[in-house]
C-alpha cells in the first residue's frame, strides 16, 4: 500500500524512517522517565507527609487532653508555615512547645523517634492509603493505631497537612488525579488527633531543561542522520544514471567508485561491466563489417552476371531477389549497430524534422498529414530520430495507404503516426516488435518488407530513454505512438 505523506525516494524514506525511530525512541523514554519521576515524587511525598504526621502526633502526645485539645484547635484554625507548629499560644511560659523530635525522651508512653531510619523503603505504589500508613506505623512504633482511608464529602475538620512540593496553605487537590485523604492516629492514652493529606495527581510535570535537551538531542541526530543517509543515497542516485546513460551510450566515462565498501563495490562492478559490454559491441561492429564486405562482394558480381542474361522475366525476378538481400544486409547491419552509431545528441527540432519526412513521402506519392506542433527542440539524435520517423511512416502508407503525423509537446513529448488500413490482431501487436518477424499477410515480396523496421524504431526511442507501442483504432487503421522525454539524451 502506497501511503500518500512517504516520501518515495530512497533518501527520504531512509531519513523519515530514521527520524520517525529516533522520536519514537524519545516519547518512550519521556514515557519511561514520567513513570520514574511520578514514582520517586509519590514515594517521597508519602515519606515527607508520614514524617510531618509523626513529629505532630509526637509532640501533641505528651500535652495533657486540655492542652492537646487547644493546640489542635490552634492547628485547625491556622495551618503550619514551613514546618512551624503554633502548637501553644504565643508568649506562654507555663508551657513551651515541646522541643525538637530529636530532644529528649517525654515519657515511656512516647514511641520512637521519627528519623530516616525509622522509614521502610517504599513498593511501587498501587495502594497510597497502605503504603503510608506503613510508613507512619513505622515512624510511631506499635504504641499508636494508625488509619488512613479517603476523604468523605462530609469530612470533619482536621488538620490540614500541605504536600512537600505545595505552599503550606494550599490544601485543594490539583489535577484529575489528585485526591484528600484522611489520617486518624490514635495515641496510646487513647486520644485521636486527625490530620488530611493530599495524594497529589498522577500527572507530575517534568522539568523543563529535560525537554529542552531530548529537543536539542533529536535535532542532533537529525543532522546527523540527514549527512549520512545523504553519503548513502548520492552514489546510488549516480548509478542510476550511469546505468540510464548505458543504455543510450555504451562509451560513457566510467563511474567514480567512492561512498561505503559496499557502494565502491557495486561502482566497480558496474564499471567493469560497462567495459565488458564496450569490447562486446567494438568486436560485433567488427564481426559485422566483415559480414557486410563478404556479402556485399558476391551480390555485386551476380547483379552484373544477371545483367548479361538475355531473358528480362528472368532478370526482373532475380533482381528483385538480389534488391531483398541487400536490404536484409542493411537493415540487420542498422539493427546489430544499435546505440552504437557514434551519433552525437543535439537539439532537434521536431517541426523541421517531421516536415522533411513529410516531403520525402510526398515527393514518392505518399499521402502524409501533419497536425500539431513541438514547443521547444528535443535533445535527441537527428539521424536516429528520422530513421525511426521514417519507418513508422512507411509502414502506415505501405499497410495503410496513408500517414496522418499528430505532435503534442509537453514534458514528454507525443508523435503519433495514424493510417488507415485494417489494423493489427491485438496478439501480434507485441510480435510485430521482434526482429525479422512477419504477419502471414504481408510475407510477399512487394510489401513484406525485411521485419526489422519496426524493431529498430523500438530501439531508437529506448536510445532516446521513450517507448514506442502500438494499439488499434475503434474507427478503424492502426495508430504507433512515439513517447520521448525532454531531456533524456543530454
Amino acid at each position: 500500500m502506497r501511503l500518500p505523506l512517504w516520501p518515495q525516494s530512497l533518501f527520504g524514506r531512509l531519513l523519515a524512517a530514521t527520524v520517525c525511530a529516533v522520536v519514537l525512541a524519545e516519547v518512550a523514554a519521556l514515557f519511561l522517565i514520567a513513570q520514574e519521576h511520578e514514582r520517586f515524587v509519590q514515594q517521597w511525598s508519602v515519606r515527607e507527609w508520614a514524617r510531618r504526621v509523626a513529629e505532630t502526633t509526637l509532640m501533641l502526645q505528651p500535652l495533657s487532653p486540655a492542652e492537646r485539645a487547644g493546640a489542635v484547635e490552634r492547628l485547625l484554625a491556622a495551618p503550619p508555615e514551613r514546618g512551624h507548629w503554633p502548637l501553644m499560644p504565643p508568649g506562654d511560659p507555663a508551657h513551651p512547645p515541646p522541643g525538637p523530635p530529636g530532644g529528649p525522651a517525654r515519657g515511656p508512653e512516647r514511641g520512637p523517634e521519627p528519623g530516616p531510619h525509622s522509614f521502610i523503603p517504599l513498593p511501587v505504589l498501587t495502594d497510597f492509603d497502605r503504603s503510608l500508613r506503613d510508613q507512619l506505623r513505622a515512624a510511631l512504633g506499635p504504641g499508636y493505631a494508625v488509619e488512613v482511608r479517603p476523604t468523605p464529602a462530609a469530612a470533619p475538620p482536621a488538620i490540614a497537612v500541605s504536600a512537600p512540593f505545595l505552599g503550606a496553605h494550599e490544601v485543594a487537590p490539583r489535577g484529575p488525579g489528585a485526591q484528600r485523604y484522611d489520617v486518624s492516629v490514635r495515641l496510646p492514652d487513647g486520644g485521636t488527633v486527625p490530620f488530611r493529606v493530599i495524594r497529589m495527581s498522577r500527572v507530575v510535570s517534568l522539568p523543563r531543561h529535560l525537554l529542552f535537551n531530548l529537543t536539542l538531542l533529536v535535532l542532533i541526530l537529525v543532522i546527523v542522520l540527514y549527512v549520512t543517509a545523504r553519503s548513502i543515497t548520492r552514489p546510488l542516485s549516480a548509478l542510476a544514471r550511469a546505468a540510464d546513460r548505458v543504455g543510450r551510450d555504451a562509451r560513457t566515462e566510467p563511474l567514480a567508485e567512492r561512498g561505503a565498501r559496499e557502494l565502491r563495490h557495486a561502482a566497480r562492478a558496474f564499471n567493469t561491466m560497462q567495459d565488458r559490454l564496450r569490447r562486446y559491441l567494438d568486436s560485433r561492429t567488427r564481426v559485422l563489417a566483415a559480414m557486410s564486405h563478404d556479402l556485399k562482394t558476391p551480390l555485386t558480381r551476380l547483379r552484373l552476371q544477371v545483367e548479361t542474361l538475355d531473358n528480362p522475366p528472368l532478370e526482373a525476378r532475380i533482381g528483385r531477389e538480389l534488391d531483398e538481400m541487400e536490404a536484409m544486409v542493411r537493415e540487420a547491419l542498422a539493427l546489430f549497430r544499435g546505440v552504437e552509431d557514434g551519433e552525437p545528441a543535439a537539439p532537434v527540432d521536431l517541426n523541421a524534422l517531421v516536415g522533411k519526412v513529410r516531403e520525402e513521402f510526398a515527393d514518392m506519392g505518399g499521402k502524409v498529414s501533419v497536425a500539431g506542433r513541438a514547443g521547444e527542440p528535443l535533445g535527441g539524435k537527428p539521424q536516429a530520430l528520422k530513421r525511426c520517423l521514417t519507418n513508422l511512416v512507411a509502414n502506415a502508407i505501405k499497410f495503410g495507404s496513408r500517414a496522418d503525423i499528430e505532435l503534442e509537446d509537453g514534458p514528454v513529448v507525443a508523435i503519433r503516426v495514424r493510417d488507415a488500413g485494417p489494423g493489427i490482431p491485438d496478439a501480434e501487436l507485441e510480435r510485430v516488435f521482434e526482429p525479422f518477424y512477419r504477419l502471414e499477410s504481408s510475407r510477399n515480396r512487394d510489401s513484406g518488407g525485411t521485419g526489422l523496421g519496426l524493431t529498430i524504431a523500438r530501439d531508437i526511442a529506448q536510445a532516446h530513454g521513450g517507448t514506442l507501442s502500438l494499439r488499434n483504432l475503434a474507427a478503424g487503421g492502426l495508430e504507433a505512438e512515439l513517447l520521448l522525454p525532454r531531456a533524456a539524451v543530454g
